[in-house]
Formats: C-alpha cells, sequence, structure tokens
C-alpha cells in the first residue's frame, strides 16, 4: 500500500488571529510546531478576499518552511500572479465565492475550461506543478488530466457532511444540515454511496497518471474512511486540527492525526 501524506492546513489559526486583527496567535509558529511534529506538508489557501491568510504570511511561510508549501489559489489572475512569485511546491486551484464560510465544491473544470487551462499554463511556465480541487467524479478527472494538471484533490466536503450527521452531534445543533436530516438508514445509505464515488474517482485518476490527494471536512472521527482508498496518496486538514489543539495544543493534535493517517 502506499504512504499517506499529511497536508495541514494552518489557515484557521490565521482565522483566529484576523478575529482581532492581532499578531496572536503568530502564524509562523503555528508553522514551526506542524513542521516539528509530523506534518508532511504545509497547505495554505490565500483567498482573494484575503480573509485569513495575508500576502505577507503567504511570502513569510515560502521563507521559513522546512516542509513543501501547497498553496492553494482561485483562478484569479492578480492571485496567480502572486502564486508564481512565490513558486510553492504546488499550487492547488479552487472555486471561490464570497459568500460562502469556506470552499463549498470542487472547481467547475467544464465551465471555466478556458480560464483553469490558462491558470495551468501561467503556472507551468514557473515550474509550478498543478492539483485542481474537484468533486470525485469520473468526469471531472478526465478533464483535469485533459487540462494539464499533474494531481487532483478529491473534494470530500459531501461525504464528511453526511458522515457527521450520521455520527455526531451535528444534527441536534444550531449547525445542522437541514437537507440532511434524513432517517439514519438513509444517512448509511448515502455514506456508502459517497465513499463509492470517492474511491470510483481516486481509482479512475490514478489509472489515467494522476496523482491522488482529498480534503475537505476530514477530522478524527471520519479520516479512517480515507484510509482504505489505496489510491489516495494525500490528505490536506486543517479546520478539525486546529479545533482540536484548542483542547490538546498543536503539537499534539498533529501528532494524533499524523497516527491515524499512518500506513
Amino acid at each position: 500500500m502506499s504512504s499517506m501524506k499529511l497536508g495541514v492546513n494552518i489557515d484557521h489559526v490565521a482565522v483566529l488571529r484576523e478575529a482581532r486583527r492581532v499578531n496572536d496567535p503568530d502564524i509562523l509558529n503555528a508553522l514551526y510546531v506542524a513542521c516539528a511534529n509530523g506534518a508532511d506538508q504545509i497547505t495554505i489557501h490565500l483567498r482573494e478576499d484575503r480573509r485569513h491568510i495575508q500576502d505577507v504570511d503567504a511570502y513569510n511561510i515560502m521563507k521559513h518552511s522546512t516542509l513543501p508549501v501547497n498553496l492553494e489559489c482561485s483562478i484569479n489572475r492578480d492571485i496567480l500572479n502572486i502564486v508564481a512569485d512565490l513558486k510553492p511546491h504546488r499550487a492547488t486551484l479552487v472555486p471561490e465565492k464570497r459568500e460562502e464560510v469556506t470552499t463549498e465544491g470542487g472547481l467547475d473544470v467544464v465551465g471555466h475550461e478556458d480560464e483553469i487551462a490558462y491558470a495551468i499554463e501561467l503556472l507551468h511556465d514557473y515550474i509550478i506543478p498543478v492539483s485542481l480541487f474537484i468533486d470525485p467524479t469520473i468526469e471531472a478527472v478526465e478533464k483535469s488530466k485533459k487540462l494539464g494538471a499533474e494531481m487532483v484533490e478529491l473534494h470530500t466536503g459531501a461525504f464528511a457532511n453526511i458522515y457527521a450527521m450520521l455520527n455526531s452531534s451535528l444534527s441536534s445543533s444550531n449547525h445542522s444540515l437541514k437537507e440532511l436530516e434524513l432517517p439514519r438508514n438513509e444517512l448509511s445509505i448515502r455514506v456508502e454511496k459517497s465513499l463509492a464515488e470517492i474511491t470510483a474517482a481516486a481509482k479512475h485518476a490514478k489509472k489515467i497518471g494522476l496523482e491522488v490527494a482529498a480534503g475537505h471536512g476530514l477530522n478524527y472521527h471520519n479520516v479512517h474512511e480515507m484510509m482504505k482508498i489505496a489510491e489516495i496518496t494525500e490528505l490536506n486538514i486543517g479546520q478539525s486540527i486546529v479545533a482540536r489543539s484548542v483542547f490538546s495544543g498543536l503539537a499534539d493534535a498533529v501528532k494524533e492525526m499524523k497516527r491515524l493517517t499512518a500506513r
């Protein structure tokens, strides 16, 4: 079985900092702790609205990280120019909507084919490998290969939402997902269907020569399901690690996630 890399997304440390607009917690401290406690790469998302990671953060992280940096970004040309200047280990192209709380779906690789092709060509000109953050469908995988990406990251948000409604207290909280307030047997069926879709997409991606990552909504309770899919060789996880760190400290939170994702 192939080894699994853990990308630790430290965006949510910057979310805490921006809540008060002071340099506490310091994003570089988060970088150093993640690097020292089992992360295989650092993942950050430089959003167009700069709601968490700022330009100076991205430059400082690139300068000081001892691990590869996976920089998530939109296909906005101003952002792409910054990424080209930063030259991260990899750029992961993701969709963005100003009104969303977090990224809630994969790239529309069909509807935005020309813009994505331009972005990939630009990044390749700067010798930056590209991953596309896509919904787990065969069509999206095929289109990603055609567009020239080296890798895909399968969006696991739909799976994570169903899993949480079935196996956590989400359904009894203010954040319950109304569209998923269903009988438990129906949720169980939907979990299995979602996992089958992720598995099929991962297998097809590997078959046609793409590396395969997965991410979004993965946490300490559901990540074991991703570990069953041999074709997935990288997980990018952020919010749940930072949330756990409130109680256990960031070092222990990263170590525990690394333990759960060891093969």
